[in-house]
């Protein structure tokens, strides 16, 4: 008993000489229970929607009240006859579209079935479902009321079968080559500490930084063909074709897979073994992307506080960028916000670990 007693106390003895692993073990239990009490909500309220009233009547605007007294959908725009619908949902305007087509008032009154559209973003196959439920149920205690029929007439765009694969498997993208990326970096610079090659590296010819691009452009090439082979397990296993640019999907990746490189560099100049370096890894990059990056769980849902913590997710603005490029066809101009905000992650990240590492190889 006495020798068990001496080896817990030098393991305890250890534990406390490291008061980074001593907060991981302590500190992530009760992490993790927060992020997942606050970020896991299946609840979808306060859906932006666009109403299109080309009737304005008074029946017409009742309907909308309809909508907006509820708890489900806030009227986010009101696009006039003519405009562009589908550009207000590549845009991230609206989630949903009320159409109310001239004469409606009028069959109405008449006692017809009165004809209402309302299209969907079905990109986002569970939310697109429960959406749909929020109209159906709104239209009918609408129609009930009346005691007249409204002719209902859904459409989901982008994903017309509210398959949920659609949905996931970009965000499977996204959050595998975040993991790859900074896992493999991060790994690779630790392996070369564990050697004591850095020490060579110090009375050698070659530069910090060279050395620096040595190590990461060979992963930058590895992270670009796992992406070319998710894009082509999609396409055959799951028949999800990429509607818009291949070149344009190229540089966004690229983007997004610099930022996760220069995560990993930094985190290889905090640990000192590979196995440290491998928790802390899945602590940044993994969790992260699939927690706080509206992969499952949407954004909105989360509370104030923690949706501005997400803006710290690159996996956040990659998988918004990456779904509307593949999904919608969407030009990657219209998420210049996410492709801003990719590019500064990438450079804050670059700058922070090629300044610390380089002090490491100096």
């Amino acid at each position: 008993m006495r020798k068990i007693a001496v080896v817990a106390l030098k393991e305890l003895r250890q534990v406390s000489r490291d008061p980074l692993s001593l907060l991981m073990l302590l500190g992530l239990p009760a992490m993790m229970l927060v992020l997942y009490g606050y970020a896991i909500s299946f609840d979808v309220r306060h859906v932006a929607l666009a109403v299109q009233d080309r009737d304005r009547t008074r029946a017409s605007r009742e309907l909308v009240a309809t909508f907006v007294n509820s708890s489900f959908f806030d009227v986010a725009a009101n696009p006039q006859p003519g405009d562009d619908l589908e550009a207000l949902t590549q845009r991230l305007v609206a989630k949903a579209i009320l159409v109310i087509p001239e004469g409606y008032a009028r069959e109405l009154h008449a006692g017809r079935p009165s004809p209402v559209q309302f299209l969907v973003d079905g990109a986002d196959a569970n939310t697109a479902t429960t959406i749909l439920g929020y109209a159906d149920a709104l239209l009918a205690s609408t129609a009930g009321a009346r005691r007249q029929p409204i002719r209902y007439q859904p459409r989901v765009w982008y994903n017309p079968e509210l398959s949920s694969t659609r949905f996931l498997v970009p965000g499977l993208m996204g959050m595998l080559l975040m993991l790859t990326a900074v896992l493999s970096t991060a790994m690779s610079i630790v392996r070369e500490k564990e050697r004591g090659t850095l020490e060579q590296i110090r009375v050698s010819p070659i530069s910090g930084l060279q050395f620096i691009l040595g190590k990461t452009l060979p992963y930058l090439g590895i992270s670009l063909l796992a992406a070319a082979i998710i894009l082509l397990a999609a396409r055959v296993l799951f028949g999800i074709a990429v509607r818009g640019s291949y070149l344009e999907l190229l540089g966004l990746t690229l983007l997004y897979l610099t930022g996760a490189l220069g995560l990993g560099l930094l985190v290889s100049t905090v640990a000192d073994s590979q196995a440290l370096a491998f928790q802390q890894a899945l602590l940044v990059s993994m969790l992260p992307s699939v927690l706080l990056s509206g992969f499952i769980f949407p954004i909105a849902n989360m509370p104030e506080w923690l949706r501005a913590i997400t803006c710290a997710v690159p996996a956040r603005f990659y998988l918004v960028a990456l779904r509307g490029v593949i999904l919608k066809g969407a030009p990657l101009e219209v998420y210049s916000e996410q492709v801003a905000a990719l590019a500064a992650f990438a450079a804050v990240m670059l700058v922070l670990a090629t300044r610390r590492l380089a002090r490491e190889v100096a």
